[in-house]
């Protein structure tokens, strides 16, 4: 099955003399994406891959005539898995500023070295794009709203990465989701933040998976884990910047009962969460169902805003009355308050909310009216 990626026209990005950089978590299609654009484009293209120690070496030698002459005659550069090349950065800085008219497409999946290589030198100089697991956006031109309905139960079990959501058996979409977890989804931080091994950074991942929703505290992962808190909060950073994680943070308006020195944690894909604590049971056989559904809405709608370019800052919000809303989104100068639920309800927004917040908006999102949030 092929899905239709949002960014499958690049040409509309790119820009003469700028770079395109294309982030995401390892295997959601960047090099797929970036091959399909290549044999589609008039464009004159070269492509290198990362791990090439000829391409390492002619951007590593900071020398203007020896990058002029590698991209002679051609329109476009391609470099997939650009974060393999230590200090691309300056070696991308003098392409775009040497090379009259060039385009250059970069894809990366750790953000964490990528960013920290061309973050400075290419200041001014590049767009920057995020490629999600599959969104229900891009699923809508596949399944109407009531296909995308009956299609929630697989996506929150089986996550929305494109190899797994194109797989016939549930044995294959298991199989995939477990290798992912196991060759993939540390790798980026295995290589290159020297972490010793990968069991203490998964145990740590299998209490965050247990904890989806909650709000999380580094201490008592710390003791449970037997280390330091500080080590723990390495690791969670660590996390967030390769796409394992999204770190949601408490809102508040300096209101004293209001809760902000926690944040909750979202995994980017709710199939990698269910492998990382092996539980593929169907909906009915579970008792985490509220957590899968939050985080899964959560992370749809960043899809969206991201795809869609909404700006927003997101948070939860909670006070020590126990009172509390998922996801509080500000945009436009107001304040949007979602609350996820997996059975439809006509719940109200909490008294305390309403009394400090009165012009706030508020809304559940339940399966009967998801479509309208996330796509």
């Amino acid at each position: 099955m092929k899905i239709p990626r949002v960014y499958r026209n690049l040409d509309k990005i790119l820009k003469p003399n700028k770079v395109l950089v294309l982030y995401g978590p390892r295997q959601v299609g960047k090099t797929t994406l970036l091959e399909n654009f290549l044999t589609q484009t008039k464009l004159k293209y070269r492509l290198e891959s990362g791990d090439s120690i000829k391409t390492e070496s002619i951007f590593n030698s900071n020398d203007i005539e020896t990058i002029q002459n590698y991209a002679e005659g051609y329109d476009l550069i391609a470099i997939d898995e650009a974060q393999q090349i230590r200090g691309i950065g300056q070696g991308l800085k003098i392409l775009v500023d040497h090379v009259p008219g060039i385009k250059v497409i970069v894809t990366g999946s750790s953000s964490f070295e990528l960013a920290g290589q061309i973050g400075e030198p290419l200041t001014g100089r590049k767009n920057t794009i995020l490629l999600f697991p599959i969104s229900t956006l891009e699923l809508q031109k596949l399944y109407n709203a009531h296909e995308q309905k009956e299609l929630l139960p697989e996506r929150l079990i089986f996550g929305n990465y494109p190899e797994v959501v194109s797989a016939k058996k549930r044995s294959d979409k298991i199989q995939l989701l477990e290798e992912l977890v196991h060759s993939y989804l540390l790798k980026d931080i295995l290589e290159l933040e020297r972490v010793k091994g990968s069991k203490l950074l998964l145990d740590l991942l299998r209490l965050l998976a247990f904890q989806v929703g909650n709000e999380v505290s580094l201490s008592e992962l710390a003791q449970k884990l037997g280390i330091d808190y500080k080590t723990v909060g390495r690791y969670i950073d660590l996390f967030e910047k390769a796409f394992v994680i999204y770190n949601l943070r408490g809102f508040s308006r300096n209101l004293h009962n209001e809760i902000t020195n926690k944040s909750k944690y979202y995994f980017y894909d709710t199939g990698i969460r269910n492998a990382i604590i092996s539980n593929f049971n169907p909906l009915d056989l579970r008792n985490d169902i509220g957590a899968l559904w939050e985080n899964f809405v959560v992370m749809e709608r960043l899809k969206k805003r991201s795809y869609t370019q909404i700006p927003a800052n997101d948070y939860f919000w909670r006070n020590w009355q126990q009172q509390e809303i998922d996801l509080i989104e500000e945009r436009e100068g107001k304040l949007f308050g979602y609350e996820c639920k997996w059975q439809k309800t006509e719940k109200k927004a909490p008294k305390a909310w309403l009394e400090a917040y009165p012009e706030s908006e508020y809304a559940v999102i339940h399966p009967e009216n998801f479509m309208r949030f996330v796509a």
